[in-house]
């Protein structure tokens, strides 16, 4: 099978079995969705949406934690995982966005990523939820982990040169539902550990279901 049409194949089975393409955190706007991203890191999105409602009740806009010290963002977000340093990259990421960009979320990955606690990875998944840009590719471990198995790249481990392998063969306007479908199937079917070959539906397809037999 050649690359573009092992692509258009896994494009389409997604589409058909995963018509909601959406990240699973808890947001209302562009500030909770980039709050929620940095504090995901290495957590899961359940204990995420565990917290936020807290924390957000408490620190409502930027300008409001932009007024806090770490100090007292830990105690809201203790249950996550790293809340010392994510507490800190809160803080100094609101203080920016309001001293910097007059409190608004940036739309362009290079100002976001100037963001404490922002990285390509949070900067693309807020480009492609919330400003929508062709092209947005999240790179997470799931990703990393899929698009090798699938042979959509070959035998990369470099989240920046996945990303631009996916860039150059995904359709731009559909690359971030594909991310998110990735993660998704990642979490219920290709697990790391013990990922569900026989019953993966893409497993004609896949060169990792191939080599188990």
């Amino acid at each position: 099978m050649r690359i573009e049409e092992r692509y258009a194949h896994i494009l389409d089975w997604f589409r058909q079995h995963m018509p909601s393409a959406e990240s699973e955190l808890r947001y209302d706007n562009p500030y909770q969705l980039l709050v929620a991203v940095i504090l995901s890191a290495q957590c899961t999105d359940k204990r995420v949406n565990m917290t936020t409602p807290a924390l957000f009740d408490r620190f409502p806009t930027p300008q409001h934690m932009a007024e806090a010290d770490p100090e007292e963002i830990y105690p809201y977000i203790k249950s996550i995982s790293y809340p010392n340093n994510k507490a800190k990259n809160l803080s100094g990421m609101a203080r920016m966005l309001v001293s910097e960009f007059g409190g608004q979320v940036p739309s362009d990955i290079d100002r976001l990523q100037r963001l404490p606690g922002v990285g390509r990875k949070t900067a693309n998944l807020i480009l492609g939820d919330v400003y929508h840009v062709p092209g947005s590719t999240v790179v997470d471990t799931h990703c990393i982990r899929i698009s090798n198995r699938l042979g959509l790249v070959d035998d990369l481990k470099d989240p920046v040169k996945i990303e631009a392998e996916l860039r150059r063969c995904l359709p731009p306007e559909k690359s971030s539902d594909f991310c998110h479908r990735i993660v998704l199937h990642g979490r219920a079917v290709c697990t790391a550990r013990r990922p569900d070959c026989a019953g993966c539906t893409l497993r004609s397809v896949c060169q990792f279901a191939e080599q188990q037999g």
